[in-house]
């Protein structure tokens, strides 16, 4: 928690800086330019130059290179200040490639130990156990979603699967950063799954994210695949579909008391996304109070 306070204070002082509070989307150009960091020119970015570059840097810097996983999606060079970013993915996914570059130039410890990280869908995984990269990534969710400014938004209006999408576009992220911090901030009941494409019948289970209230009523879920004959494959956008409106279901609690709940969900070309929230307790038994009942 500690940790979490120190990064999200160094985001907070870095957006005071660049004055960026209340400004949407979210000013990513400006907060870079009050971290002092660019970005280099689009064409640098290709396999042949991060090859030469890495090249360029000699034997001596090989202890200082903190090297992607997979596929490389950004580069922070601590030496030049400068970022290099794939502008061949979305413009959103740019943006937090930006943010989580830059809170590596932000975050001193960063670059007293590594001259040039390397990033990749790995690393910005929310999972991430890399304490670097889990760093990184929450320096660039606060900055992104202007500290509690998301949560406040989002605190007003519908529970509703259209809400993150509305606010991603206000936002500047994406819709699968969007729905997770709906629901990761949420103060009611409700949890996102983020699928992937579907696969004939089924999606694979990319990440699923409750609210806080809901993991205390309901618990995490654990699923990995949603298929026809899953509870939730109702939910599921068949062929040219891309969303399907709230339908009824019911969840049972950690105690066992059933709820009546509605799911919706919405499509992209690159994820599924389901909301599923409660209504209703269901419960076995009702207690009617007498109408002659006046308190105590």
């Amino acid at each position: 928690m500690q940790d979490q306070i120190a990064i999200e204070t160094r985001a907070r002082v870095l957006l005071d800086r660049a004055n960026a509070w209340g400004r949407f989307p979210t000013p990513v150009e400006d907060i870079m330019a009050a971290a002092k960091v660019r970005v280099a020119p689009k064409n640098a970015f290709d396999p042949a130059s991060i090859l030469a570059f890495i090249k360029e840097k000699g034997e001596q810097a090989i202890n200082s290179f903190k090297s992607a996983i997979s596929k490389v999606l950004g580069l922070y060079d601590a030496n030049e200040s400068i970022i290099h970013v794939d502008d061949t993915v979305s413009q959103s996914k740019q943006t937090f490639l930006k943010l989580h570059e830059t809170g590596h130039h932000e975050i001193p410890s960063h670059r007293k130990i590594f001259s040039v990280f390397q990033d990749c869908d790995k690393t910005l995984a929310p999972e991430i156990a890399d304490l670097f990269e889990r760093q990184a990534n929450n320096f660039a969710r606060f900055a992104l979603f202007q500290g509690d400014a998301y949560k406040v938004r989002a605190a007003d209006m519908e529970m509703s699967i259209k809400t993150p999408i509305t606010l991603s576009k206000k936002f500047g992220a994406s819709i699968y950063a969007a729905a997770r911090e709906f629901a990761r901030t949420n103060h009611r009941s409700c949890v996102v799954y983020a699928l992937e494409p579907m696969d004939g019948l089924g999606a694979d289970v990319r990440r699923i994210e409750p609210s806080p209230l809901f993991r205390d009523q309901f618990g995490c879920p654990a699923d990995t695949h949603i298929n026809a004959n899953h509870a939730l494959g109702v939910l599921l956008p068949f062929g040219q579909q891309k969303m399907v409106k709230p339908t009824s279901l019911v969840y049972a609690d950690k105690n066992g008391v059933k709820h009546e709940c509605l799911g919706e969900s919405f499509k992209t070309t690159y994820n599924i996304f389901l909301l599923i929230y409660p209504t209703k307790a269901l419960t076995s038994s009702l207690i009617i109070v007498p109408t002659s009942y006046q308190g105590l």
